[in-house]
């Protein structure tokens, strides 16, 4: 394997096509495929599939882990040297729910990182861990708690979620003696992906198939509920003094549920992902703890430098 050759391969990743890697190398689209295909025949496999957006094959994920680390390594040790170099790279997979609450602080703190340059990839916790596998990014935000193959991985905190409503949605949609009307209640869902109102409609009232919306924006999403257009389950940080407010209302008193987070990134060294890596690991004391005795530990320690 050459540098030229994995320098191709993450850049047709990155990139999605060959012409479009070929400008960011300052190469022709030919010299591109002819570094991927030596490359292939390296390995004996096919690393990359040849439509759009071009995407690493499985035998292809290693490799392209591989090559972003090399190319990573080259970067910070030319820095090192006192080469002038544009900024280190850092995809990033987050959730939507943590992006819009406590992740913006991860955001103000790599403002005054002028040796960085996050590239935030927005994706449901649960399925983040596949962009870690691709190769497609450094570090996620996951629920996964077993490590991806190259990776460590560690418990951050919990995310709670509430089923909340506006008081006026409520009331018009109320059974006997008061009760909620699940069947009738409009809900809110994030995106296709998104089962928790599902799974809380098969706790409470199972059966029931009432109206729904889909607002697939975190932030949009906590609008829609507080406008009334359905109920929702809303993180805390979301929820906030609206409850003691009456401007939202708790649909059920003990029901909710809690979204462990874990951290997981590469485990090869790099000064830029370890600062992200403190960073985050600080600022998500502002979750609920998480079960592990070493993930409290880790939340009390100061503010990284």
């Amino acid at each position: 394997m050459q540098l030229d050759q994995l320098r191709a391969l993450a850049a047709v990743v990155d990139a999605g096509t060959f012409d479009e890697a070929a400008g960011r190398l300052g190469v022709t689209p030919s010299a591109v495929s002819q570094r991927i295909r030596a490359l292939e025949a390296s390995v004996g496999g096919v690393l990359v599939t040849r439509r759009q957006p071009c995407m690493p094959t499985e035998a292809g994920e290693p490799i392209v882990r591989l090559a972003r680390q090399v190319v990573a390594l080259e970067a910070e040790t030319l820095r090192e040297l006192g080469a002038r170099t544009d900024p280190i790279p850092l995809p990033v997979a987050v959730n939507a729910d943590s992006l819009a609450t406590w992740f913006g602080a991860v955001l103000e703190a790599a403002a005054d990182w002028p040796d960085v340059s996050l590239r935030l990839h927005v994706e449901d916790q649960e399925h983040t861990s596949a962009l870690l596998r691709s190769g497609a990014v450094v570090a996620a935000l996951t629920t996964d708690p077993q490590p991806v193959t190259g990776c460590a991985v560690e418990p951050l905190g919990v995310m709670r979620y509430l089923p909340v409503a506006h008081p006026d949605l409520v009331a018009r949609h109320r059974a006997a003696r008061g009760a909620v009307d699940w069947a009738r209640l409009p809900v809110l869902r994030f995106n296709a992906k998104d089962a928790m109102q599902s799974d809380v409609l098969t706790s409470l009232a199972p059966g029931a198939d009432p109206p729904w919306s889909q607002v697939p924006d975190s932030t949009a999403f906590a609008h829609a509920v507080r406008a009334g257009l359905g109920w929702g389950m809303l993180p805390e940080a979301q929820v906030g003094a609206a409850l003691d407010t009456g401007e939202l209302v708790r649909l059920h008193r003990r029901e909710h549920r809690d979204v462990v987070l874990h951290w997981q990134r590469w485990r090869v060294g790099s000064p830029p992902l370890d600062r992200l890596t403190d960073t985050v690991r600080y600022l998500a004391r502002q979750l609920r703890p998480a079960a592990s005795r070493a993930s409290r530990a880790s939340l009390a320690a100061g503010p990284p430098a």
